[in-house]
């Protein structure tokens, strides 16, 4: 099969091809460049309009919202996402939409694979030809996405899915990463666990579009809804008009992200939070942020691809038949520090090596 066949097959929404090519992007040993090839097609813009090739800042043409949406949802261990995205996956079926879930889970220790607890919460879709649910190893990323993560979100788009979820894992301040997949971020909290003072220790609150308090039942949920409304508040008084224009902030303290309380479990608050989601997604912070966040993600993209083709040459070189494997066997024999071998092997590989 051609590579334009392929790429075809996914466009016309054939799901085994789709997650055929997922497999092998997600691969970060087996990715030849007929995956590689296939992606790049399914990138490049088709004549004929259709929702997945609308830009995703651009209104939809009804005037409504965007035709294509990828949402990025992150928060702290225990905050509710996975139970969130089901929501959200039920109340954008129940529209008609097409949903794709990209679910980053915690890579197994023993095979370095994705453990799959996320996908276990959304089984009531498993069946549905609407909905495309991936498990994504995180592989140890700090930043709380793989590099295969935003290949796997091309894919879906390309495959026409008008609303794209990217759950990160729960590792907290770390996940900073889902803000360049991500057309809207979604950070989720919940009262009573210390999460407002987590936030201002990562500067989560600058990756926001939407903040959602989740499991809003709570007797404390009131306090925590003031307390987050207070830091946006001094946040934005904070920072200097300048700053705030360039990260595409409102230029005055009055106006704030949003803060959404939900029941996930119960789907209270899913319809404002769809509402929210697309409000940003239209009209983002400004039409300058819309740009430049997609600068941004391109930036990103390029230096993740940069980075594991990289990673990949430094892997193979010091593997114990590689050509710098007696820098390894130096540093573990201590006849060499980890500094001057990594200076050595980095001076190699600008030669050419």
């Amino acid at each position: 099969m051609t590579i334009g066949e392929r790429a075809s097959q996914i466009r016309a929404g054939d799901r085994r091809a789709m997650a055929a090519l997922i497999r092998e992007l997600d691969d970060d040993d087996r990715v030849g460049p007929d995956a590689r090839e296939v992606l790049r097609v399914l990138q490049e813009p088709v004549v004929e309009a259709a929702p997945a090739d609308v830009d995703p800042a651009s209104p939809g043409r009804s005037g409504g919202p965007p035709a294509r949406i990828v949402v990025g949802i992150t928060g702290g261990p225990g905050a509710g996402k996975s139970t969130l995205v089901d929501a959200l996956v039920a109340h954008w079926r129940a529209l008609d939409e097409k949903v794709g879930v990209v679910a980053v889970d915690p890579s197994s220790p023993l095979g370095g694979g994705a453990i799959l607890g996320d996908r276990v919460r959304m089984q009531r879709h498993a069946t549905d030809a609407g909905v495309f649910i991936r498990s994504v190893a995180s592989r140890g990323a700090l930043g709380g996405l793989s590099r295969s993560v935003l290949d796997v979100v091309s894919v879906l788009v390309g495959g026409g899915f008008s609303r794209v979820l990217v759950e990160t894992v729960g590792a907290g301040q770390a996940e900073i990463d889902v803000a360049m997949a991500a057309d809207v971020t979604v950070v989720v909290v919940t009262p009573g666990q210390g999460d407002e003072v987590q936030m201002m220790k990562a500067g989560i609150l600058e990756l926001a579009d939407v903040l959602v308090l989740n499991k809003a039942d709570r007797p404390d949920a009131d306090l925590a809804l003031r307390d987050l409304q207070a830091m946006l508040g001094l946040r934005l008084a904070a920072s200097p008009r300048a700053a705030r224009l360039e990260e595409g902030l409102p230029e005055t303290p009055s106006a704030v992200i949003p803060v959404v309380r939900t029941v996930a479990t119960r789907g209270e608050g899913v319809a404002e939070l769809v509402a929210r989601i697309e409000e940003a997604a239209s009209a983002g912070r400004g039409a300058v942020s819309q740009l430049q966040r997609r600068r941004r993600r391109a930036a990103a993209r390029i230096r993740a691809e940069i980075g594991a083709r990289v990673e990949a040459v430094v892997r193979a070189a010091l593997a114990p038949t590689g050509s710098a494997a007696f820098l390894a066997d130096d540093v573990a024999a201590q006849r060499l520090d980890v500094e001057t071998a990594a200076r050595t092997l980095m001076a190699r590989l600008a030669e050419g090596y």
